[in-house]
């Protein structure tokens, strides 16, 4: 399980592990908690045969500087492939990954970027198929406008492994016209 960190304003700062959180704890970093899963850790044993224990909760706020990182995240296929649900933006078809590739939309031979608003996730058949075209030339419209995550879609992409109450609390902040539920498999 991993616990999703927050800055001491509430903004995500980063995925970390059970051991990790406990230190946050025990250095009396952590200002609130959020979230309504927790994961118990059991210490050692005392001389009275009681042993240690502590809660940790799934979203934790901590102190400590704040982070001015943008909250850009690299694009890569596996993020990519995961913002669009593993769904060729050209036929609708959804893929395992190994049938998928990355499509840049105005392709490269015409000066387009390799950037997260200039990629689409596309099946082999349909990448081959557009080749080194537009759509419009291609005659294959988007099924949807590829976008650049924003830092709490960031967070999402990144763990494959979210509680419901992690995901209550990044969907909240997520970009109104998309519908990041159905990623959840």
């Amino acid at each position: 399980m991993l616990i999703l960190k927050l800055n001491k304003s509430g903004m995500p700062e980063a995925w970390i592990s059970a051991e990790e959180a406990a230190k946050n704890y025990c250095q009396g970093k952590v200002l609130f908690e959020l979230g309504e899963n927790q994961h118990v850790l059991h210490g050692g044993w005392n001389s009275e045969g009681i042993q240690s224990t502590l809660t940790l909760s799934s979203i934790i706020a901590c102190d400590g500087k704040i982070n001015q990182d943008n909250g850009g995240i690299s694009l890569t296929n596996r993020f990519l492939f995961r913002r669009d649900q593993q769904m060729c933006l050209y036929c609708g078809e959804t893929f395992q990954v190994h049938q998928l590739t990355r499509d840049h939309i105005i392709p490269k031979s015409k000066g387009g970027k390799d950037t997260w608003t200039n990629s689409a996730t596309a099946c082999k058949r349909c990448n081959h198929a557009k080749g080194a075209r537009t759509p419009e030339e291609a005659n294959m419209p988007l099924l949807a406008v590829p976008f650049k995550p924003n830092m709490y879609e960031r967070f999402f992409l990144m763990n494959r492994k979210i509680l419901a109450d992690q995901m209550a609390f990044l969907s909240a902040h997520f970009s109104s016209k998309r519908d990041w539920q159905k990623g959840l498999n």
